[in-house]
Parts: C-alpha cells; sequence; structure tokens
C-alpha cells in the first residue's frame, strides 16, 4: 500500500486507531448498561491497546479493536453486567478519548502551522 496522505504516520495511525477502539468501547459500555436488567445477558469487553502497543512497536501504528464477552461471574438470571464496573470503565474511557482528542487536535494544528 502506497502511502500518500500528509496524515498518514505512525502517530496519526495511532491515534486514529485508539479513537476508533475507544468508540468501540463506549459503544461496549452503552449496550452494557442498557442490558444491566436482561436475562442472560453477557456484558462486552473492548481490547485494543496491547494490539496498539505491538502495531506502534512495529512500525505501523494500525488495529482494530476487538470484542469479547465479560468473563466476570453472573447472576442467577445469568447476566454478568455490573453497573459499578460499566461506570468506572465509562470515565477512564472519556478520559482517554479526551486525551487522544486532544492528541490528535495538536498533531492537525502542527500541519496546519506548517502549511502556513
Amino acid at each position: 500500500m502506497e502511502r500518500n496522505s500528509v496524515f498518514d504516520s505512525v502517530t496519526m495511525n495511532a491515534l486514529t486507531s485508539a479513537l476508533d477502539g475507544l468508540a468501540a468501547r463506549q459503544r461496549a459500555i452503552a449496550n452494557n448498561i442498557a442490558n444491566v436488567n436482561t436475562p442472560g445477558y453477557q456484558a462486552q469487553r473492548v481490547s485494543f491497546e496491547d494490539a496498539l502497543a505491538a502495531s506502534v512497536k512495529n512500525g505501523s501504528g494500525e488495529v482494530a479493536p476487538t470484542t469479547k464477552v465479560s468473563l466476570d461471574p453472573t447472576r442467577l438470571d445469568g447476566n454478568n453486567v455490573n453497573l459499578d464496573t460499566e461506570t468506572l470503565s465509562n470515565i477512564d474511557t472519556v478520559l482517554r478519548f479526551q486525551f487522544a482528542s486532544n492528541a490528535a487536535s495538536a498533531q492537525f494544528n502542527y500541519v496546519r502551522a506548517a502549511m502556513r
């Protein structure tokens, strides 16, 4: 694949991958919370950080998030959503998303300044 974009760098690829992964995690958390009382529902967990670190180390920065079923213990109704866990995960995810968004914005500002 030939790279022609000004924004195609390991840093921008990693930031884009991180934002995509964090957005997927936010969707999974929202689904988990929406199904907190659904019998048999198994919470979803999104991961991408380890794969992203490996991808950056290999010089790409591109990775897709993976979603798996949580292995947390289930209640009697077969549901394993823990509202406290979901709330803390959401706070962590929002903060990480804000950090990554700010970093991506800074990268765009550097390019804009260089183009002037």
